[in-house]
This record gives structure tokens, sequence and C-alpha cells, in this order.
């Protein structure tokens, strides 16, 4: 039975390296309806739904963080909106924005956005991120392995219909996608997104040589800044961003280089995986399950738990692309959430 009564706040979620935490990414899910070639093998062996954390226990988890200082959530997986309770769950949190939570956001691939876009708005979300590496049918169903591009850009659509602000992610790749950004970002300038663009992560086994899609962001800055008047922005949204204003345009331009630009400096998130493990850094093993700690002691054991995570926070991540290099982490991005 999980004690649920309530207990006196704890200090401020502050790590050995003096970072005050105040994000929380959640995985309601490590399973995903496509296949993203840089993200995940072909053939995945997915998290038995008995292992996972039910959505009470979510929703408690994710209460007590907020109570001890964040002020931003994201839900993530894999897929979240293949999950068929997440709906539940953002209501639930969504009545936590203007009580200690400030924000509340969804990371999508989009296939589903279209019939979730009202239901998130009314929970309360504002604003969601669509991976979207493509503008092309042909080669966004070869990144995806099987993807239909049209049903995220009808989720898009919905989205924005629904009163949601969307926030475009884009892995940069080499030989799949490099030369389209320039298109992906004139195309987010007329349509009213924002755009991040991220460097391709070393996280889990994959088919492919993660060395032969490397694409430096450096280098894709530099096309960019011929081809559209950038102008440093200094908007943060609690993220690793580091953020251009295209000129003449409501679009922010942002760039995720963990290898180029490393940020742990001012990294201020923690990850809950969808089986409880705590995860204080992307890059590293280093967690404390939470799920144990809230089934076997209740909230006062879950205190202790967060407590040893914020301790144990490295300094920086360790990731590294090369020949012949293994990923940073076995699990794969899926898992940890994104």
């Amino acid at each position: 039975m999980i004690a649920t009564a309530p207990v006196p706040s704890q200090p401020a979620l502050v790590d050995a390296h003096g970072r005050t935490i105040r994000y929380l990414r959640i995985s309601v899910t490590d399973r995903c309806d496509l296949r993203c070639r840089y993200c995940m093998a072909e053939t995945m062996t997915f998290l038995p739904r008995r292992a996972l954390l039910a959505l009470e226990e979510i929703a408690i988890i994710a209460e007590r963080f907020i109570a001890r200082g964040v002020t931003k959530i994201r839900l993530t997986g894999g897929e979240p909106l293949v999950r068929r309770d997440v709906g539940e769950l953002a209501r639930r949190l969504g009545a936590r924005i203007g009580r200690g939570l400030d924000e509340l956001t969804l990371t999508t691939n989009g296939t589903r956005l279209a019939g979730h876009a009202a239901a998130l708005h009314a929970a309360g979300v504002r604003r969601v991120n669509v991976s979207l590496d493509t503008l092309h049918p042909d080669r966004f169903r070869f990144i995806t392995r099987h993807g239909d591009l049209a049903q995220v850009l009808d989720g898009i659509v919905a989205a924005r219909a629904a009163g949601l602000a969307v926030k475009i992610n884009t892995v940069a790749l080499a030989g799949l996608n490099e030369d389209e950004i320039p298109s992906i970002l004139a195309w987010c300038t007329s349509e009213g997104h924002d755009l991040s663009l991220i460097e391709t992560m070393p996280l889990g086994a994959i088919d492919e040589d993660r060395v032969d899609r490397f694409v430096p962001l450096t280098r894709v800055f530099e096309r960019l800044a011929t081809d559209f008047d950038l102008i440093r922005d200094a908007h943060r949204t609690g993220g690793p961003a580091r953020y251009w204003r295209v000129a003449g345009t409501n679009t922010r331009l942002g760039l995720i280089s963990p290898l180029t630009a490393n940020f742990c400096d001012g990294c201020n998130r923690m990850r809950l995986t969808t089986e409880g493990k705590l995860y204080a850094c992307l890059g590293h093993d280093e967690q404390v399950d939470l799920k144990a700690a809230l089934r076997g002691g209740g909230v006062a054991a879950l205190d202790a738990a967060i407590d040893h995570a914020l301790a144990i926070k490295p300094a920086r991540h360790a990731f590294a692309i090369g020949p012949g290099a293994a990923p940073a982490v076995a699990r794969h991005m899926s898992v940890t959430g994104g």
C-alpha cells in the first residue's frame, strides 16, 4: 500500500555541484509506433507492462518533485500517446499549474497527436514538441522505417487548431536530412513554429553506425547563417538549447549540441523512466529506483531516494562519437525519455 499522507516539504533539489533541479522529464512508456534509425533498432524488446509504474505512482512521484521545487514537467517516451491513460495523467498534473507547477509539456512523434490535441490543451498543456526530421514523405518513411508523414502533419495542424504552440525537434543526420535543414527552418517560419536542431546522441545499440550520420551543429549553423538573418536570443525554456531568433519572423531556432558544445554546467533536469528509475544524467548509468522506494516506504522513502540521486548526479555526461566508439550507455533514448 502506497502512503500518500502529506509530508512536510523537503529542502530544494540541489545537487552536489550546486545546480538546482527545476525540470523533470517523465517517460510514460518505452514503446513507440515508429522505429527511427538513429534512435532504435528495427527489432526492439520492450518492458513488460507489469514492470511499469502505475499512473497513480507517476502522479505521486511528480507531485513530490513539485513540492520540492520542480516547476516544469515534460511527458515523453517512447511515444507517450501510445499509453492509454496518458490523458488522465496530463489532467492530474495540469491541475497543479499555478500551484507549484509553471508548465506541463509533451514530446511526441505526432502520429497520434490529431486525436489527442484538444484533450491535451484542456488538461493544461500549452506546448508540444514534435519530432520531425524531414518534410519528404519517402525520406520520412525511410528514417522511421514505416511512418506516414501525412499523419504527423495532420497532428501538427490539429495541435495549432486546439491552441497548442508547436516546436519542431529535428535531429541533424548526415546523408539523410542535412541538406534539408534550411528548408525545414523556412517551413517553420512560414507556419509559425519554433525549431530545435539536435546532434545525434550515442545512446543504445542501433543497426547503423552513428559516425556515418553525425553532423556537428556548428557546420549546420554556418549554412543557416548564410540563408537566414539569425539574432542571438536570451530566451530559455529550462532545457539545454541555445537560441536564435529568425529576423522578421516569430520563429526561434534552438541548437542542442551535446557533443560540440557541452551544456552540462547549467543542467537542471532529471529523468524518470516508465519503470520508476530516476536517472540523474542522460549520459550515465547512475540511477535510483523510485518505484521500489515508493512501494516499500511511501513518500518519506521517496524523498530519501531523490536525495540520493542528487548526491550522485555527475558533473557532466561522457558522450563521444568516433570510429569504434561504444554507445555512452546501453539503454536506448526511448527508455530514459527525450
